[in-house]
């Protein structure tokens, strides 16, 4: 599987050396596979957490957590998810499908690529050594000041949140940079932008909203950290400061942020839905345009976050109109996919399923979405369970089917074992019908008046059948997950080996064997149109005929140079958590640790400076 073919051919394998290769990989491939395996376990973490939450919240005057237990898990479940597991999963299918989807032999800077991995890796454990110190952050994952002032949280629960946060920001800025690059500069010879796969269109508008939405939050913390560590006041109305500044600034990251996580599902659809209707795109360049607008306009809408807090007609005004005018866009996509679909020769496999599932949750989500556009609707329904079930539905609704569509879909290029359709269908519509049993009745929850972020109530408000109805999805859900697990295992253990192209694919991952070799292409494709592949064997559709292949030439494989392994990037991330933990602990350490992070960050960039022939260049376009 995966794990030998990340070995050139001829490489002795110990269990050793196994281990050791993955913690030294800068294989763009092995990185995608270590975010992913990552951001699962973190979905799992996330889930448990959803779970005791919604225990407690099964019968009225619940007893099972605390008030402040419900706190932490409210504000750790909501980090998990957007910053652990949704984003990781993303980068995941960035990381392993960019460079096979343009023909390149690994990403721009393979071992910045793989220092981003250990960077998040860090991030995510500084967040969670805070149930190990016993100061668990309890302030919400959006962190509202003066929630999160040293009046209102004297321990260093808001600290760790706020570190982790710090770190994880960074390694998203590493990634975003790397694959910008990557995107322009490796494309295979002929192809132009417009021929590039939808996937990595929307990938590509994805690294933009993070260069340039991630600063934001970056300063934010930066602000709240001198405000908790050196008594400054920025966001304290008491020394001149504003508590509204930490929300535009958090909104103005924040609502790209959404972006930054729907759209990765949108391009796989747009990815799945052609390949399972043996037809091409509908209206491909309107769906491309269509992700650059929803880019550009997801930085105009941030305020409807803020309708509450009074900002006046004017401002009110004009986020409303912006925020109709994102779901424009977004309704041009879903036309385009049923457009797509309609008149398709479609095969009903497990990958279309979740795309299925994605465009109909996805719309539910949209026109909840597009509800609190209006002021007077939002002011009603804001902090209520009806915001729980709206982001939900785009988030869960979205994002994750939209990505468990891309789980199924290119699980055989990348592991290079079909799962079984029988047990995905399964999963698919335990998780479907959870899905909707949980969060469907919240939209009724919010609307008889529960608010969010309530550990408990009495008996006599109507909120008990509903309550224990989304109990029982979120069970149903968890089980669903238990079914994918089981896949996983039975096809680890019995399946047969795909083949290169098991779905009758469109595009250039399809071309190469699975798993893929550890230097992707022997020969450099060159691109003819948007299609290739599927031009390669069935031709356009409008009179020309296929085209055959050039007959592979002969190459000797061991000559291709690959950039080599490295352990600077985890010793680099190992020395910066050391720092970033010392501002917990003691300036000494934060002292000790700048010395260690700059001293590997030295070795880092000087490791091949006398070595000018190391790295992708041998194998990539340029």
């Amino acid at each position: 599987m995966a794990t030998h073919a990340a070995f050139m051919p001829g490489t002795k394998v110990s269990a050793g050396s196994v281990i050791w290769s993955w913690i030294t990989t800068v294989d763009h491939k092995r990185v995608g596979i270590l975010y992913g395996v990552s951001a699962f376990f973190f979905f799992l973490v996330g889930g448990i957490e959803a779970l005791i939450m919604r225990l407690q919240l099964a019968q009225p005057d619940g007893t099972l957590i605390t008030a402040q237990r419900f706190n932490e898990l409210f504000t750790m479940h909501g980090t998990t998810m957007v910053f652990l597991a949704i984003m990781p999963m993303s980068a995941a299918f960035f990381n392993f499908m960019i460079p096979l989807m343009i023909g390149a032999r690994d990403v721009a800077f393979p071992r910045l690529n793989a220092l981003s991995y250990w960077i998040f890796f860090s991030g995510a454990l500084l967040l969670h050594l805070s149930f190990l110190a016993g100061a668990v952050p309890d302030g919400g994952w959006f962190g509202y000041a003066n929630l999160t002032s040293h009046q209102f949280s004297p321990a260093h629960s808001i600290d760790f949140w706020m570190l982790g946060l710090q770190v994880l920001g960074i390694s998203s800025l590493m990634a975003g940079f790397n694959f910008i690059v990557t995107i322009i500069n490796m494309r295979a010879p002929g192809m132009t932008l417009m021929r590039m796969p939808l996937f990595v269109w929307m990938s590509f508008v994805v690294q933009f909203l993070v260069v340039l939405a991630f600063p934001a939050i970056t300063v934010a913390l930066i602000l709240l950290m001198f405000d908790r560590f050196f008594g400054t006041l920025f966001y304290a109305p008491s020394g001149g400061g504003d508590p509204l500044l930490w929300q535009h600034l958090f909104w103005i990251f924040g609502h790209p942020e959404v972006y930054i996580l729907i759209l990765p599902a949108m391009g796989i659809v747009s990815e799945v839905l052609p390949t399972f209707s043996r037809k091409p795109l509908f209206g491909a360049p309107v769906v491309i345009y269509s992700g650059i607008m929803i880019g550009f306009f997801g930085f105009g809408v941030w305020s409807h976050h803020m309708f509450s807090v009074g900002m006046g007609p004017v401002a009110d005004s004009a986020f409303s109109i912006a925020t109709m005018l994102i779901a424009v866009p977004t309704g041009v996509k879903i036309l385009n996919w049923i457009g797509t679909l309609w008149g398709g020769r479609i095969q009903f496999r497990t990958p279309l399923y979740f795309s299925l599932g994605f465009i109909a949750m996805f719309t539910l989500g949209g026109l909840s979405g597009v509800m609190h556009a209006s002021p007077p609707v939002d002011l009603q329904q804001t902090d209520s369970y009806f915001i729980v079930a709206h982001f939900h539905y785009v988030l869960f609704g979205g994002s994750i089917f939209g990505l468990f569509s891309g789980v199924y879909y290119w699980w055989p290029k990348i592991f290079g074992k079909l799962l079984d359709e029988r047990l995905g269908k399964l999963h698919f519509w335990l998780m479907m019908i959870g899905f909707n049993v949980t969060f469907f009745p919240m939209h009724f929850l919010g609307l008889i008046g529960m608010p969010r972020r309530i550990y408990t109530y009495a008996p006599d408000l109507g909120w008990n059948f509903w309550n224990l109805v989304a109990t029982i999805g979120a069970f149903i859900i968890a089980l669903s997950f238990l079914v994918f697990l089981g896949n996983v295992v039975k096809t680890t253990r019995s399946a047969a080996p795909a083949p290169a192209d098991p779905w009758d694919g469109r595009t250039l991952e399809w071309t190469i064997p699975s798993p893929p070799p550890v230097y992707n292409f022997a020969v450099e494709p060159v691109v003819h149109d948007r299609d290739d592949f599927w031009v390669q064997k069935y031709g356009d559709g409008h009179g020309t005929p296929p085209r055959k292949p050039s007959p592979p030439a002969h190459v000797d494989t061991s000559s291709i140079h690959m950039p080599p392994p490295s352990y600077w990037p985890i010793l680099l991330a190992g020395a910066f958590l050391f720092m970033v933990s010392g501002a917990l602990v003691s300036i000494y350490q934060v002292v000790l640790g700048g010395f260690l992070t700059l001293f590997c960050m030295a070795r880092f960039m000087l490791e091949y400076h006398h070595h000018t022939d190391v790295g992708p260049a041998a194998g990539g376009h340029h």
